[in-house]
């Protein structure tokens, strides 16, 4: 049986965490504004800061799930544009968002993804996926490098010459590594921390353009 959660049974440290969550000015704005989470707001001062996604576009949201991400990104490229957006976990229905569960590591669900592309070539993947935490680094820290790991390869398939890879990084052991690696591939890979990334959080976001 599912246990009621309440103040009463909430560790400190848990409650300190739901405080700070509901006073927070990007967490209130989702809401007022119609965002699934506080992460839209990242994706839309990347965006601003680079133009990266616009009208007509093909985009590619990986580990979309709860969807704010492709709520942005559906709204940019518009009605002439697609967005298809793809985790292993169910998502709500979005406007101009074609959605696949599945693993996209998997070559059936890859397949899937590539036939809504058709004929138009991806110019943008995004990437917010990110592993569930357990707040010990050794741990935590292999398991995000891997993500990314997994976005680069996606993006290096399916990008043109021009194409852009947005995506999530956890600063710490295997990044430098990996940037490395990335800027062999990609011509320039540019670090933002927009406003709406907590300060203490150690993500970053890399723009990557092939």
């Amino acid at each position: 049986m599912a246990t009621r959660i309440t103040k009463k049974n909430l560790s400190k440290s848990s409650k300190a965490w739901m405080k700070e969550h509901l006073d927070d000015h990007y967490v209130q704005l989702a809401q007022k504004e119609g965002y699934r989470a506080r992460a839209a707001y990242k994706l839309l001062e990347i965006n601003e800061k680079m133009g990266l996604i616009k009208k007509g576009m093909t985009v590619v949201d990986l580990g979309s799930a709860p969807g704010s991400w492709s709520q942005v990104a559906g709204r940019l490229v518009g009605d002439d544009g697609i967005l298809i957006a793809s985790d292993i976990l169910p998502m709500d229905a979005l406007e101009n968002v074609t959605f696949i569960q599945g693993d996209f590591r998997e070559q059936e669900v890859f397949d899937q993804l590539m036939n809504e592309v058709g004929d138009r070539q991806v110019d943008v993947v995004l990437s917010d996926m990110a592993p569930n935490t357990s707040g010990h680094a050794v741990i935590d820290q292999p398991r995000m490098m891997y993500l990314c790991e997994l976005a680069v390869d996606f993006a290096l398939k399916v990008l043109p010459k021009d194409g852009s890879l947005v995506m999530k990084v956890f600063q710490g052991k295997g990044e430098q590594e990996l940037r490395k690696d990335m800027q062999s591939q990609f011509s320039k890979v540019r670090t933002i921390k927009p406003s709406a990334s907590r300060p203490r959080s150690k993500e970053v976001f890399w723009v990557a353009t092939k």
